[in-house]
């Protein structure tokens, strides 16, 4: 591990808590998260330069402490990342009070017209075809990628049919998201930087000729009722917030049901009697998804920074300074979950952090709780026998959690 990370205060420890560039911690953070939790719920990251919490108690505070926000610090230099930049000073994710709450107010107001019950059976449908993709794919060629024919294509089309993005423009947003998010990780080269910020102006290109176009002839579709709506005072989203209102969707949808999906259904195949169990019972399948959510968090890390001052867990954080909520630690906390490193797929109650907490609480959960149920039931009805046909491949990025590939067979 590099020696460049700064001393563990909560510890006194000369050794940095974790390097997230590490192989075998990819590969499997959550016995270095144990380890953290039972020295302590906080501690200094030097390379992360900001402090971790650790234990679900710490990350809630995190998450709910209303002197912690997220202020969002343009990338630089700012004139080289104008488009990443444009997308995330307008975004919901990225603001506070008042204008989050004008925000979350409009595209609430907007989400409110039924788009989530309207697409409840379209993703049925969908996943049920996917799935079936898949199955052809197994018959034809004895093994099949789920992460390619399944947990990738699910989400995307859920979106792009959210957003109304015509059938043959879906193709260009998996690529655009999978660059973007990359931005998000730490010590990312500057080649990789430039991609997300080529992805993020040709997306905002294509997003102000999809606005036009709905202004001009409004259709059943989110940007339709995101163009449309507007506040008791008549305050209406700009055309920068409704771009980024759409990314966010895209980019947090996405990344969200793909790694769930993918996580999950290896969780599943390494916990054969949980996936029996889920084949057997498909009463189980709302509680099976909270518990991936929860097994192996698709976020990792959630950054927030202290407006004033403010305590967590024993420690002050100044105005400026930084701390993240580890939600895999959390996710995996004994005094929270029994045996928090078992799958149970029955678990309840099961308070995980995985959407979040407080004014920043996903707004798209209920969708995406459709679309990971509607996988796993399609899944578990016409794969039954589905087993691991190889091992799997992980993606090298720590703060999203997610695999490459997922070679699956009967």
């Amino acid at each position: 591990m590099s020696q460049a990370y700064s001393r563990d205060w909560s510890t006194g420890s000369s050794e940095p808590p974790f390097d997230p560039r590490e192989e075998r911690f990819i590969l499997n953070p959550y016995p270095a998260f144990a380890d953290l939790r039972a020295r302590g719920e906080l501690h200094w990251h030097g390379g992360l330069g900001m402090t971790v919490a650790v234990s679900h108690a710490a990350c809630s505070a995190v998450l709910r402490h209303r002197s912690l926000g997220r202020i969002w610090a343009d990338a630089l230099p700012a004139d080289r990342f104008t488009a990443f930049n444009l997308l995330h000073r307008n975004s919901l994710l990225e603001n506070e009070p008042p204008t989050h709450g004008r925000l979350r107010k409009l595209i609430s107001a907007a989400f409110g017209r039924g788009h989530v019950e309207r697409l409840r059976p379209w993703v049925r449908r969908l996943a049920d075809d996917l799935v079936a993709d898949l199955a052809g794919s197994i018959s034809a060629d004895g093994a099949g990628d789920l992460l390619a024919h399944v947990a990738a294509p699910l989400p995307i089309q859920v979106i792009a049919e959210l957003l109304g993005v015509p059938d043959a423009d879906r193709g260009l947003l998996q690529p655009w998201s999978n660059s973007i998010v990359k931005m998000y990780e730490y010590g990312l080269p500057d080649d990789q930087r430039d991609i997300a910020e080529h992805a993020a102006a040709e997306f905002v290109a294509y997003l102000r000729e999809l606005i036009a176009l709905r202004r001009r002839r409004a259709g059943d579709d989110l940007v339709s009722d995101l163009v449309a709506v507007t506040d008791s005072d008549g305050a209406r989203l700009t055309e920068d917030e409704l771009v980024a209102t759409a990314v966010l969707l895209l980019m947090a949808g996405h990344e969200a049901t793909v790694n769930v999906v993918g996580n999950g259904v290896l969780a599943l195949m390494r916990h054969r009697d949980q996936w029996d169990r889920l084949v057997a019972d498909p009463g189980l399948l709302d509680t099976a998804a909270e518990e991936l959510i929860r097994f192996d968090s698709p976020l990792q890390l959630f950054e927030r920074t202290a407006i004033e001052e403010v305590e967590v867990a024993g420690h002050v954080l100044r105005p400026g300074e930084k701390i993240a909520a580890l939600l895999g630690a959390a996710a995996r906390d004994p005094l929270v979950f029994a045996e928090p490193d078992r799958l149970d797929i029955g678990r309840s109650p099961n308070p995980h952090l995985g959407f979040g907490m407080g004014i920043h609480y996903c707004l798209g959960a209920p969708l995406a709780r459709i679309e990971i149920v509607a996988a796993l039931e399609a899944l578990t009805t016409r794969l039954p026998d589905l087993e691991l046909a190889g091992e799997p491949l992980r993606r090298a990025e720590f703060v999203i959690r997610g695999l490459r590939a997922l070679p699956v067979t009967t």
